[in-house]
């Protein structure tokens, strides 16, 4: 599953995001989400959240 849709991402879900930075090379990082900061129900490039570990970026899959 990608992580467009607000809806399919809970706490506590095992996910890839993008980080900020990362972007241009696309490389992910693995975690699990403690707080979902986008507000609205889908983001085109993912939606942003903030895993355990405090880092903070777009999921872009749902494990």
């Amino acid at each position: 599953m990608d992580g467009t849709k607000r809806n399919d991402i809970k706490v506590g879900s095992r996910v890839l995001v993008v980080q900020k930075q990362d972007q241009p090379s696309g490389k992910l990082t693995e975690g699990i989400v403690s707080r979902i900061l986008t507000n609205s129900p889908n983001h085109h490039h993912g939606i942003k959240v903030m895993l355990e570990s405090g880092i903070v970026g777009r999921v872009k899959e749902i494990k």
